[in-house]
């Protein structure tokens, strides 16, 4: 269905289901809609609705379409634009990796940091949100940042954002607000800035490709564009990033797999420009 979006209409689209295990109105279906506001972003514009299951073609037609006119859905909208949802992956029958490990991780978070239906923070278990060959996966929405590799010793840092961004280095894989290359200068952008740097406006680009045809090229040279939420703070970054070595892989896990070799990439000069 998305690949047809895009196709035929230039949309770009991910359909996840969430389970709603501690839902307070498991009666109504609930659609957790995320879209990009600006090229220049922190944080996806969420809109969250409680409808009749009748309505739920309709609403996810309109949010295609006329996102910005859903003024017939206004009684069913949730005022939740302040909460942060965490999707952890635990789709077993997809991955087997995922089950086995993501609903251990989501049980630790559903009990130690949602203390009350009140809480600002969900954590929803969900279906396949891909690399799952760095499962266990979370993808952290509103901001909409994945990460992967996780184990229970770090989820504190991940959700307190108390400590040091470097104990969660090997454990980001990135944010979907960018390209992949992109994905890779963030990163080392945001060690270096430090836990400011998610709040920042951000954009990015490739200013240069080795191999354009490629999915993943040996090198490419980056821009990231930044200005602080209050306009006071702008700038740029500039990278390279360059393949270093390769690593040899299973896509997922279950089934009859096959390794294959995937290279691993390091930013090799990073600068800011303006």
């Amino acid at each position: 269905m998305t690949k047809v979006l895009q196709q035929e209409q230039g949309i770009k689209a991910r359909v996840m289901a969430i389970a709603p295990d501690y839902d307070p109105n498991p009666s109504q279906p609930r659609v957790l809609h995320y879209r990009r506001p600006t090229e220049c972003f922190a944080r996806f514009k969420k809109q969250e609705f409680l409808v009749p299951s009748t309505e739920i073609v309709p609403l996810a037609i309109a949010l295609l379409n006329q996102p910005d006119d859903l003024s017939q859905f206004d009684t069913y909208q949730q005022p939740t634009s302040h909460t942060r949802d965490m999707m952890l992956c635990t789709h077993g029958s997809y991955d087997v990796v995922c089950g086995r490990f993501g609903y251990p991780l989501y049980r630790k978070l559903r009990h130690e940091y949602r203390s009350s239906p009140s809480s600002a923070l969900r954590i929803w278990r969900c279906t396949h949100i891909g690399g799952h060959q760095f499962a266990p996966t979370l993808l952290d929405m509103p901001e909409g940042r994945y990460w992967g590799h996780l184990v229970p010793e770090i989820l504190n840092v991940l959700v307190r954002r108390q400590a040091s961004v470097s104990e969660l280095r090997s454990f980001y894989r990135g944010w979907s607000g960018l390209a992949w290359a992109e994905q890779i200068t963030e990163r080392e952008i945001w060690i270096k800035v430090g836990w400011n740097w998610l709040n920042y406006l951000k954009s990015g680009k490739a200013l240069a490709i080795s191999d354009p045809g490629a999915d993943y090229p040996d090198r490419a040279e980056i821009r990231i564009d930044f200005n602080s939420p209050d306009g006071n703070i702008s700038g740029a970054y500039e990278a390279r990033i360059e393949a270093h070595g390769q690593v040899t892989t299973m896509w997922n896990s279950g089934g009859e797999q096959w390794l294959e070799p995937v290279k691993q990439y390091q930013v090799t000069h990073l600068i800011k420009v303006a």
